[in-house]
């Protein structure tokens, strides 16, 4: 790494200038605080190794000064003044480290190597976070629907301020996508937005999780762990069913939210964080208020601002954009202008009422492409849970043992009437609606598998199978 080391003593000075190299770093060794100071505005650092007390410029002015210029660079003290003051104030300046004079190269050497792989392990989550950007790309709300649009300016409107926020909503509308595209749109974009779901989380670790732990806290607490405040510092934190948190944790959160001062669990000293915290719930609060289970004061100050985001039945202009959204989301490499539902398919999703919002549409849309070789989806790919949309369909043909075993004399009949009591039955099953497109599909093109198949989005392949096994079962029953 490339080392700045600044100390008055010109013994130390000497060592460094030696031993620095020799452990495989590059060194620029300064005699006091001033010359740190003009390194600092030449060149970039790793690691800044200070003493604290230094004649003219000390070594909290260095990182205050490398604080400015480079945010990533980690910061060491070194002083042969220990005090709980000193120490007090290289804490709340960032340090990564404090050394008390004499210190071993040896501590040296383990603080350096800690720096190291800290620097590793950022530069990996940065490349992966790049990687997840890329492949995600910006954060999009989908549809155009007038309440979709109402949502947008309001983000638009808060994500520039500070303010905190309480997104509501049911299940499944996309509360988290809020949250992220307020996060994207603020001052806070380069940093952490750190997510967390508040009825996930055991009650006996909820605590430990938000606020973090020292070492021996509790019953397995082997080392000391920063909590998501901490984590998130600098960013945002987004409480995901807020609703779900522990009274007996809501006094902590809210004062943590005022003051922006936290305490670890079995830690007597408190950390201050800079973070922006947007709530989410799809719980009514205020009912949640008036039962007593929720705090009053912690509502007010998690509700600076609102936003509802409406449930799917009432956005279903935005159906087929979120239709289309979730195809290429599982086949990113369909063609924009494909057609990637048949008409009647689009029929069945709007009648359904979609009680699990755009999370249950996105787990529909994945079960149908599971089924379908090629596009378009067709009704007998979605699930049969849709309900009625999806039974009215027409029965099975009379003539249906004939086609599916090939008999192209009755395929090229396709107006044969059928009795009246074959006319009355209702698919009930999958099988039986994927028989049922196969024999209309048929009949449309005379006979003729491959135009069937492909009209079909299935392989040939994939037809003549079904067609056996139908025909199989069929010629059973007819025995």
């Amino acid at each position: 790494m490339r080392i700045l080391f600044a100390d008055d003593e010109a013994s130390i000075q000497e060592l460094m200038r030696i031993e620095l190299p020799r452990l495989g770093h590059e060194a620029t060794v300064c005699p006091d605080g001033r010359t740190a100071l003009a390194a600092l505005d030449r060149t970039a650092y790793d690691c800044v190794i200070v003493d604290l007390d230094m004649p003219g410029v000390g070594g909290l002015d260095v990182i205050a000064r490398v604080r400015e210029v480079s945010p990533d660079t980690e910061a060491v003290i070194i002083t042969g003044k220990s005090s709980l003051e000193s120490a007090v104030a290289a804490v709340r300046s960032g340090v990564f480290d404090y050394l008390t004079k004499p210190c071993k190269l040896s501590e040296i050497q383990a603080v350096l190597e800690r720096v190291r792989k800290k620097r590793e392990l950022t530069t990996r989550l940065r490349a992966l976070e790049g990687r997840v950007r890329r492949a995600e790309g910006a954060t999009q709300l989908i549809g155009a629907s007038a309440g979709l649009e109402r949502v947008r300016k309001l983000i638009a409107r808060v994500a520039v301020s500070e303010a905190s926020v309480l997104v509501r909503g049911e299940t499944g509308t996309g509360k988290e996508l809020v949250a992220r595209a307020i996060h994207e749109g603020s001052l806070r974009a380069t940093g952490p937005l750190v997510a967390v779901n508040c009825g996930a989380l055991p009650e006996h670790l909820v605590e430990s999780e938000l606020f973090g732990h020292r070492k021996g806290a509790f019953t397995g607490a082997d080392e000391h762990r920063a909590g998501l405040f901490e984590v998130a510092d600098g960013g945002t934190l987004f409480l995901d069913e807020i609703g779900e948190l522990p009274r007996s944790l809501q006094s902590r959160l809210l004062r943590a939210l005022e003051s922006g001062e936290i305490r670890r669990v079995g830690d007597n000293q408190s950390v201050f964080v800079d973070v922006r915290v947007v709530c989410a719930t799809h719980r009514s609060l205020e009912d949640m208020v008036a039962a007593g289970t929720f705090r009053e004061d912690l509502l007010f100050r998690i509700n600076t601002f609102e936003i509802v985001i409406p449930p799917l039945r009432e956005r279903l202009d935005d159906l087929p954009s979120l239709v289309q959204h979730c195809v290429r989301k599982v086949r990113p490499q369909t063609p924009a202008a494909a057609l990637v539902v048949a008409p009647d398919v689009l029929e069945v999703l709007l009648a359904h009422a979609w009680p699990g919002n755009i999370r249950e549409l996105a787990n529909v849309i994945e079960h149908a492409l599971v089924l379908c070789d090629e596009l378009p989806l067709l009704v007998v790919h979605l699930p049969s849970r849709l309900g009625s949309g999806m039974h009215r369909l027409s029965g099975v043909e009379p003539t249906a043992v004939a086609v599916l075993a090939g008999d192209s004399a009755h395929t090229a009949t396709p107006n044969q009437p059928q009795p009246p009591d074959a006319a009355a039955e209702k698919p009930v099953s999958l099988r039986e609606l994927e028989m049922q497109a196969i024999l209309e599909g048929l009949k449309r093109n005379q006979g003729n598998k491959a135009r069937t198949a492909d009209e079909l989005g299935i392989s040939l392949k994939t037809l003549y199978n079904k067609l056996h096994q139908v025909a199989e079962n069929a010629l059973d029953r007819t025995a």
